[in-house]
């Protein structure tokens, strides 16, 4: 029979923690556990200097990964000033890095986000903010160029919304067919940026 242990939760957004019967007498059973599991797989020691504390770090590390599915995106978009113009928005240049979910490896790239305004605009860092929110989740490509795409739609209603993801991918890179300089390109658009071709061709002028 396999517990399940509230009281070893991280907080209240977390699921429980499932302990299993092996790990039902340890004081702290945790997911640090299944780390030394993956380091004992692999023919590793995990107990030697440099190994003893990979576990709390690998686990830390995840958490700033994913912290992203503890954010909303429509709080962040959720500041709007009123704005009378409908000249196309583009930020260009917004860096981020997310984890595939087939194999939790990384993959970084660029976003470009552009959208027609519709009596209101949002200060631009909540459009790399929202790009974040949607990178640090277990996550693919075309999904979070979509995700990104319908929060902006959805929040602020514009005359249209561009979004374009260029990113390298490890999970191609440093594995399977050994691709380091592949590069993906996705693209999800909603309004006249998909419906006009001279607005979308504008857009895409300021793709990276």
């Amino acid at each position: 029979m396999i517990a399940v242990v509230d009281k070893t939760q991280p907080s209240d957004q977390h699921l429980p923690w499932v302990v299993f019967p092996w790990e039902a007498e340890k004081e702290e059973a945790g997911p640090g556990d299944a780390v030394t599991r993956l380091l004992q797989y692999i023919g590793e020691d995990p107990t030697r200097d440099g190994l003893v504390d990979t576990p709390k770090r690998v686990i830390k590390a995840l958490g700033e990964m994913t912290s992203g599915y503890h954010q909303d995106p429509r709080k962040i978009l959720g500041r709007v000033f009123e704005m009378d113009t409908d000249e196309m928005v583009v930020l260009s240049g917004i860096r981020f890095t997310s984890l595939c979910e087939h194999h939790m490896l990384p993959f970084t790239g660029v976003a470009t986000i552009g959208y027609i305004p519709n009596g209101k605009v949002v200060g631009i860092s909540k459009l790399a903010r929202v790009t974040e929110t949607f990178a640090r989740r277990l996550q693919i490509q075309e999904r979070m160029t979509k995700q990104i795409a319908e929060a902006i739609q959805e929040t602020l209603n514009p005359f249209g919304v561009g979004v374009v993801l260029k990113a390298h991918h490890e999970c191609m890179g440093c594995r399977g067919v050994l691709q380091p300089d592949a590069k993906m390109v996705t693209s999800a658009m909603f309004g006249a940026m998909r419906n006009l071709s001279e607005t979308r061709q504008e857009f895409m002028s300021f793709v990276e």
